[in-house]
């Protein structure tokens, strides 16, 4: 019988770089600097490393494991790269915490790392393959999410302009809690009427409903859990880590309702499980998810039962989930303002809930949290792969 990850694995140091447009630096810069705060953080050495997993999303960034051993000098240890779109860090995560669990390593290291400012990627024309082999399709990434937001209006009889105000309270409450955050790619406020009144990138998404594209790298360090409190009386613990693939035909049906993920509510569904939780509304103390574009964090909130289906405006207009809220989401400013580096963004999600946990994260602290989720969407509302994990104390 298949047995759970469930507190078998704990989190003893992370690190991450700035986010930002860092033209100044190598994707090798930027994993050194990763890894050795984590390493710091963990109270070992580089040396200590038994395996490592790498994380690139784009083959610019590296390919094979090469790029993490030569630069670090690891030199003849097993290094994997794992690639997953922006699922990719937190697959990296449960790959190595498998590795740890069933006892083959005792100590490893998980990173993820991404130049894409070198890449020149920007504007809105795409060639998206999709799971099925042999076929591309002519779409932008804004274009659908914009489609989302129109079908969620539709479905719940919002008009256009209560549908775009709901949206615009999740980058002002993003711009709010980037702000005070060091390493944030973007660090300043904004207000609702900024956000409504911006430049519109496919309706009803405006610049402020679009996540950045950065350049950025994350790291961890793990061990298994009875070892954990050898090296910091404060260690994370795992309590769930998930991968939902979705069928890959979503594009090509005529049922696929666009108001919700299929992929993000059987990942949550299958973490809840998991770690044991009954009601993620009440039992999750803070969530770091995939806000690409604001209308899938607000339909996220409801994947994952956090909002009722529906009903996340009355949550994002009420601040439920603002920093001081009952159940803060983007304390580190999310994608939109911490950046997205598309393979380091899985473990920076996890970089925060360690700190958040650990009582480490200044003036945007979580009061008293317990359980923290991240949830990450490789790919697009119809076509998708999608990450779930839970950590606590």
């Amino acid at each position: 019988m298949a047995e759970s990850i469930k507190d078998k694995v704990a989190v003893i140091g992370v690190g991450c770089t700035n986010f930002g447009e860092l033209w100044d630096r190598s994707v090798s810069d930027l994993i050194v600097d990763a890894t050795f705060e984590a390493v710091e953080d963990a109270g070992i050495e580089l040396k200590d490393i038994d395996a490592a997993w790498i994380g690139h999303w784009c083959e610019t960034s590296g390919m094979t494991g090469l790029g993490l051993s030569g630069t670090l000098g690891l030199q003849y240890k097993p290094v994997t790269r794992v690639e997953n779109a922006c699922a990719t860090g937190s697959d990296c995560l449960r790959n190595a915490a498998y590795a740890v669990a069933c006892g083959v390593y005792d100590k490893v290291l998980v990173v993820g790392a991404e130049k894409l400012k070198d890449m020149g990627i920007a504007g809105l024309p795409n060639q998206v393959p999709l799971g099925t082999p042999n076929l591309v399709t002519a779409i932008s990434a804004p274009g659908l999410f914009a489609m989302m937001a129109t079908s969620y209006f539709h479905r719940y009889g919002l008009s256009p302009q209560e549908g775009k105000r709901m949206l615009s309270h999740i980058p002002v409450k993003s711009h709010h809690n980037g702000a005070m955050n060091p390493k944030a790619h973007f660090r300043r406020e904004v207000t609702l009427e900024q956000v409504i009144n911006s430049p519109i990138i496919a309706w009803p998404l405006g610049i402020f409903d679009c996540c950045g594209t950065s350049d950025g790298a994350a790291a961890a360090v793990l061990v298994r859990a009875s070892e954990a409190k050898k090296f910091r009386p404060d260690p994370v613990y795992i309590k769930a880590l998930q991968i939902c693939a979705n069928p890959a035909d979503g594009a090509r049906r005529n049922d696929c309702d666009f108001t919700h993920i299929e992929a993000t509510y059987r990942a949550g569904q299958a973490a809840y499980k998991e770690a044991g939780i009954k009601n993620p509304r009440k039992e999750i103390s803070m969530a770091e998810v995939h806000d690409c574009f604001s209308i899938n964090e607000a339909i996220v909130m409801e994947d994952l039962q956090f909002s009722a289906r529906g009903k996340v405006k009355d949550d994002l207009e009420s601040g439920f989930f603002t920093l001081n809220g009952s159940l803060p989401v983007q304390a580190s400013g999310g994608l939109k303002c911490f950046g997205h580096p598309v393979a380091a963004t899985g473990l920076r999600m996890l970089y925060e809930m360690c700190k958040q946990l650990q009582g480490k994260s200044g003036q945007r602290q979580v009061k008293n949290p317990k359980l923290g989720l991240t949830q990450n969407m490789g790919g697009h509302p119809a076509d998708n792969v999608v990450s779930c994990v839970i950590v606590g104390l």
